[in-house]
């Protein structure tokens, strides 16, 4: 029977047995070496309530700083495919184009930027329509989300 993938889905390469870990969404265990690993660091608090603390802190606004929240977020494939954090590729798109191995790609784009580099905040390759995407970054009435 012919294999899908290089690698069948895993990392593992003559280790024999790799951990386990749970899945954040449906706690199902997953290889670590299979799971779909993603790290997310989000602010503690929102932008306006950021703005009152640092106004309101007994610190210096340029020595104040409040800390981050640092997430490794690790999903099964079903969840994976489920959330979008990962998406089903063609046979080309798993073998992969040289360098298009580690792309990432995303519809989550930022309303608040003017480049096109900084729309998926450079760690994800838009999908869709690039002239579509710079009419949307001209345009002055984005949607707020």
């Amino acid at each position: 029977m012919p294999s899908k993938r290089r690698n069948n889905g895993r990392g593992k390469k003559n280790k024999g047995h790799a951990d386990v870990v749970r899945c954040i969404n449906c706690s199902r265990c997953v290889p670590k070496d299979k799971a779909i690993k993603r790290f997310q660091m989000r602010q503690m608090v929102d932008g306006s309530s950021r703005r009152d603390i640092k106004e309101n802190s007994a610190y210096p606004p340029d020595q104040f700083v409040l800390p981050k929240i640092y997430v490794k977020q690790q999903y099964c494939v079903s969840c994976g495919i489920h959330a979008r954090v990962v998406r089903a590729r063609s046979t080309i798109g798993r073998a992969g184009v040289k360098g298009d191995r580690y792309k990432r790609y995303t519809t989550k784009l930022r309303g608040n930027v003017n480049t096109y580099e900084a729309i998926t905040g450079t760690a994800a390759i838009p999908l869709g329509d690039q002239t579509k995407l710079l009419k949307f970054l001209r345009s002055g009435n984005r949607d707020k989300n």
